[in-house]
C-alpha cells in the first residue's frame, strides 16, 4: 500500500499542506501518515507549558483532524505519530520506515504548538528524505485540481530523473505537463545537451500516455525563470532537481532548488538524483 507522510505542526500552512496530501491520496489510493516532532521529554516552554501538556493537546487535535478527513479517503487509513528528536531528521525516518513514496510539508508556520517549526526546517526536510517531497506554502488555495504541471530541463544529465515521478503524478490525476527547457548559456554544446535530454523526456512521457507541452527559454536566473512561467501558466505544481550539494555534511539545498522552494507561490516537489525510478532507460 502506497504511503503519503505529512508533517504536520498544526499551523495553518501545515493543515493546507496536509489537505494538498489529502488530494493527491485520493487519486494515487494512498494512506497518510501525519507526524508531529516534538522536543525532548520533560521540556517546559517559556510560557510554562509543559511537553506532557503540548503531546496531549496534539493528540486531541490529530483525532479530531482524522476524525473529520478520514471519510474522504475511504480505504485507506489516515493515522498519526508524535516523534521526539529533531524535526527534518524524524520526518525522514518515518518516511523510510513506512516506505512511503512521497513526504509533504508546508514551507513556513504561521501558528501552532511548535510554532514555525515547519519554516526553519522545509530545505532540511527536502535534504534529509530519501523520496521525493513537496513543499507549499501557505495561502495556497487547496481547492484547486492539480492540473498543470511545470517540469524544467536543463544542461545537467540528472535534470531528466523527475521525469518518471512526475509522470506518475500527472497521469493519477489526469494532469498535463508543462516542459520548459532552459538555456543558460550561448555554449553548443550545452545548449545540444538540453536538447537531447528534453527529447528523451518527451519521448518518455509519450510512451506513458502523459499530455505536456515544451517551450524553450533564454535565461540568466533559472528559478525566476521557473516561476515566472508556472505563474503565467497558472500551474499547481512545479517538479525540480534538488541538485543538493553532497560535499558538505549539513542538510541543505543547491542554491536554484533553495531559492525556488522558498520562494516559489505554487508548490514545489524537489526529487533527488538519489531517486531511483526505472522507465526513462538511461
Amino acid at each position: 500500500m502506497s504511503k503519503i507522510v505529512v508533517a504536520i505542526d498544526f499551523s495553518d500552512c501545515s493543515i493546507n499542506a496536509f489537505l494538498h496530501a489529502l488530494s493527491i491520496a485520493q487519486n494515487t489510493r494512498s494512506d497518510m501518515i501525519l507526524v508531529w516532532v516534538q522536543k525532548s521529554a520533560g521540556h517546559t516552554d517559556k510560557f510554562g507549558v509543559s511537553q506532557v501538556d503540548h503531546t496531549k493537546k496534539v493528540e486531541k487535535e490529530f483525532q479530531d483532524l482524522i476524525e473529520k478527513y478520514q471519510p474522504e479517503l475511504p480505504g485507506n487509513k489516515i493515522t498519526f505519530r508524535i516523534r521526539p528528536g529533531k524535526v527534518f531528521t524524524e520526518i525522514a525516518e518515518e518516511a523510510r520506515t513506512n516506505k512511503a513514496f512521497m513526504v509533504v510539508c508546508g514551507t513556513h508556520g504561521a501558528s501552532g504548538f511548535e510554532k514555525f517549526w515547519i519554516g526553519s526546517n522545509a530545505n532540511r526536510i527536502v535534504s534529509a528524505c530519501t523520496c521525493p517531497v513537496i513543499t507549499i506554502r501557505g495561502g495556497v488555495n487547496v481547492s484547486r485540481p492539480l492540473k498543470k504541471i511545470v517540469m524544467s530541463v536543463d544542461s545537467t544529465q540528472e535534470t531528466r530523473q523527475k521525469a518518471s515521478f512526475t509522470a506518475m503524478l500527472a497521469k493519477a490525476h489526469n494532469a498535463e505537463i508543462y516542459i520548459i527547457k532552459l538555456y543558460s548559456t550561448k555554449t553548443k554544446a550545452v545548449r545540444q545537451n538540453v536538447d537531447l535530454f528534453t527529447s528523451q523526456v518527451e519521448r518518455f512521457f509519450s510512451q506513458e500516455g502523459v499530455k505536456f507541452n515544451t517551450i524553450a527559454e533564454e535565461t540568466e536566473d533559472i528559478p525566476e525563470s521557473v516561476i515566472n512561467y508556472s505563474k503565467k501558466i497558472d500551474s499547481n505544481l512545479i517538479s525540480i532537481m534538488t541538485e543538493q550539494e553532497s560535499s558538505t555534511s549539513t542538510l541543505w539545498l543547491g542554491p536554484y532548488a533553495q531559492q525556488i522552494v522558498n520562494h516559489s507561490p505554487i508548490p514545489v516537489l524537489s526529487v533527488h538524483s538519489r531517486d531511483v525510478y526505472t522507465g526513462l532507460g538511461f
